[in-house]
């Protein structure tokens, strides 16, 4: 029986490290090759190693006059956006996940209905405009400031909160504001680091709106830069197809770019997930398990 047992856990071990090689692999081949040469790109463009280091790619990058203001424009839009976002998540699922509410239940379904029903794409551009928010950094903070998914979470975790430390800190003479900031919101940390986690991976990794609203190129958020310089390598490829003479006069190549630019947009946010990751499974679990 224990050598089942045994057999049993080895094998969900290799499961698991065979799972974690397959989602790191990406990130390390482009890791590799965003410091190889394009000779060793060419040798082999599958590498997790790079070869015939070079740190040029990331020097034209980090000195393009777009970079410095896409990185602002996108920190302004994830911090501000995440900021509003868990404010309004928390004044909000507070109310909500009193029991003796009335109109509760209402208000939970009309939050459930927009999540299976919404405007569109045409009403939500006519909306932001008639906003005067077309080409403006708000275009892309506002329209995915609040989630119905997220809300329910949180009224979930907030119900699992034992009522007895609200009565007792109510007996002491708290208010309702000094009990949700006070008493609340530190108990509800996982949830609150699960969602701000959901919220800045979003914001840090939205694009279509940025197509959408955005017009001038200051405003420009790292997913446009990005763009830019992955289409901008291609024609570059393009234009030189098998001309090796051509080729060879390029300081850097066109795949070792767009590899260290998708690296630089990509450290960012990546870092922040360790300082988060020991809240994500207990804040999920236990903001999804009430109705």
């Amino acid at each position: 029986m224990h050598k089942r047992i045994e057999l049993f856990d080895i094998a969900v071990y290799l499961i698991v490290a065979l799972i974690c090689a397959v989602m790191l692999y990406p990130l390390l081949n482009v890791a590799a090759v965003s410091i190889s040469s394009h000779t060793a790109y060419m040798q082999n463009p599958m590498r997790i190693w790079p070869s015939e280091i070079s740190f040029d790619a990331y020097k034209d990058i980090l000195s393009h006059p777009v970079l410095a203001r896409s990185y602002l424009n996108t920190l302004i839009v994830t911090v501000s956006g995440v900021a509003l976002g868990i404010f309004l998540y928390i004044i909000t699922a507070y109310p909500l996940s009193k029991l003796h509410l009335k109109g509760r239940a209402i208000m939970i379904n009309l939050v459930i209905f927009t999540m299976l029903f919404n405007g569109g794409l045409i009403p939500n551009f006519y909306l932001i405009r008639s906003l005067g928010m077309v080409d403006t950094l708000a275009a892309l903070i506002f329209p995915g400031l609040f989630s119905a998914f997220s809300l329910i979470l949180m009224v979930n975790f907030m119900q699992n909160i034992p009522e007895e430390l609200e009565e007792a800190a109510k007996m002491d003479g708290a208010s309702e504001p000094f009990i949700l900031f006070k008493i609340v919101v530190p108990l509800s940390m996982p949830i609150i680091a699960t969602l701000t986690l959901f919220a800045a991976v979003g914001y840090w990794n939205s694009f279509f709106s940025a197509i959408i609203y955005i017009r001038s190129v200051e405003n420009w958020p790292l997913m446009l830069f990005l763009r830019e310089v992955i289409e901008g390598a291609k024609m570059l490829q393009i234009s030189a197809g098998d001309n090796s003479a051509e080729i060879g006069n390029m300081n850097v190549m066109p795949e070792t770019l767009k590899y260290a630019t998708i690296m630089i947009v990509m450290l960012p946010i990546l870092s922040v997930y360790p300082f988060l990751q020991r809240f994500f499974v207990k804040g999920i679990m236990l903001g999804s398990v009430k109705g």
